[in-house]
């Protein structure tokens, strides 16, 4: 479409729905799955994109009890299938006209000891967390910049903040998405295109759940150096999922950071995720690790 027909798009859109457009990454579960619903309820018009339309069956099942099933639209959208991300987008461009907020949601956890997680392993990781993100706001920027408007939402971690030992892949990646999401907002800026790093702590949600599954142990080599302090980080790791709060809490700050005009560019949430990054900016960092290996003893 050229630069022409999608501004005549948007002006045509904007005058006869002034429904504002969301589309959120990796929408089956978690927070992607809350947030939709959430947004769907204040009035937005949900894309709700995930990797295999089949999972779509509980955001269907909640968008019908909240009475908001009208107000999402599933769209498969795999951010690890540049083919995939152009054809959604190209959806979004002839549908709506615009994209007034994009949610990069999708992502999975991998845990476990350096030496023991292959290398594929750690490419997946990289190529679903980093250049699956990456992939799908370039696709998604010329539309905004021809609107200069717009909100970025790039889902990091605490684990993008501080990485602790045993989940180093994960950390690696949110990592990546903070240095992303800091070049991207300078250079939007003048597009008036804000972007935003949402940094959650520990919540009951499945990505953790099959993070602890799948950790990766070297249990094929029986005599692993690493044994003692993975048990010790799997028993914290799980004691915290048991205890960690509802991830509507999430849901409900991205709600608030959507309807803000000059957002911020990082928003913590959640237990002790506020402090961890109060100790890593003020705290010597000899004593920040000291006091990370104190509470995984």
């Amino acid at each position: 479409m050229s630069a022409s027909s999608t501004q005549q798009a948007i002006r045509n859109h904007s005058s006869t729905d002034r429904k504002r457009i969301v589309l959120i990454t990796g929408s089956s579960s978690g927070f992607g799955l809350l947030t939709a619903i959430t947004l769907a309820q204040q009035g937005w018009q949900v894309i709700a994109t995930m990797r295999d339309l089949s999972r779509r069956t509980e955001l269907d099942q909640q968008a019908q009890q909240a009475g908001v099933q009208n107000h999402i639209h599933c769209l498969r959208l795999d951010v690890t299938q540049p083919e995939s991300i152009a054809e959604a987008i190209h959806v979004v461009r002839q549908q709506y006209g615009r994209l007034d907020v994009l949610i990069n949601n999708a992502g999975y956890a991998v845990g476990g000891f350096i030496e023991h997680v292959p290398m594929e392993v750690w490419r997946a990781q990289l190529e679903s967390n980093v250049f699956g993100l990456i992939a799908v706001t370039r696709e998604v920027l010329p539309m905004m910049r021809e609107q200069r408007s717009g909100q970025i939402i790039n889902m990091s971690s605490v684990s993008g903040i501080a990485a602790f030992p045993g989940y180093a892949p994960y950390a690696t990646s949110k990592f990546a998405i903070e240095g992303f999401s800091e070049s991207l907002r300078h250079e939007m800026a003048s597009f008036g295109i804000a972007v935003v790093l949402v940094e959650p702590g520990a919540y009951r949600t499945a990505i953790w759940n099959k993070g602890l599954e799948d950790i990766q142990t070297g249990a094929q080599n029986q005599s692993s150096p690493y044994e003692r302090q993975l048990n010790k980080i799997l028993d914290y790791s799980r004691h915290s999922a048991q205890h960690a709060p509802h991830p509507q809490q999430v849901a409900d700050l991205i709600a608030r950071i959507v309807q803000t005009k000059r957002p911020r560019l990082r928003y913590s949430v959640g237990k002790g995720s506020g402090l961890l990054i109060w100790a890593r900016r003020l705290l010597p960092a000899w004593l920040l690790e000291y006091i990370i290996q104190r509470v995984l003893r």
